[in-house]
């Protein structure tokens, strides 16, 4: 499959951090500071944001690999936004350095793997595999 997507690729995602978004509120813990899960999902939308948009139509990505470090708590009302960079992809495998900062400093920073996908055949599958219950 040849995507002609090249390393050096970036994507952003942004949010304000808000009571729903806090670890009490998403029981990851019972501080109310931005919570790791929803730390993750800003890192995976921001690697989406760096490639999706460039892909054939009918193709997209799905996240299959984080390895993360929450390094520093932002609390409620702070900005946050992600960054992802595209260091390599190997056929369908794609690997990104993702990293998160609040207003002050960075609060996360990893590594994510996400794999191109058919969507019209990867929800095939997944409709199969609920139809085989």
């Amino acid at each position: 499959m040849d995507l002609n997507l090249k390393a050096g690729l970036t994507g952003k995602a942004e949010m304000k951090v808000s009571y729903e978004d806090t670890a009490r509120a998403v029981g990851s813990g019972s501080a109310e500071v931005l919570a790791t899960p929803k730390m993750i999902a800003l890192l995976e939308q921001a690697a989406v944001s760096a490639v999706d948009p460039l892909l054939p139509e009918g193709l997209a990505t799905v996240g299959t690999f984080l390895q993360v470090s929450h390094v520093a708590a932002t609390p409620m009302g702070m900005q946050v936004h992600a960054t992802a960079e595209l260091l390599k992809w190997e056929g369908r495998k794609l690997i990104f350095k993702v990293e998160a900062f609040d207003e002050v400093e960075k609060v996360g920073e990893g590594i994510h793997e996400r794999f191109v996908i058919d969507r019209r055949r990867f929800l095939e599958k997944v409709q199969g595999k609920k139809s085989g219950l």
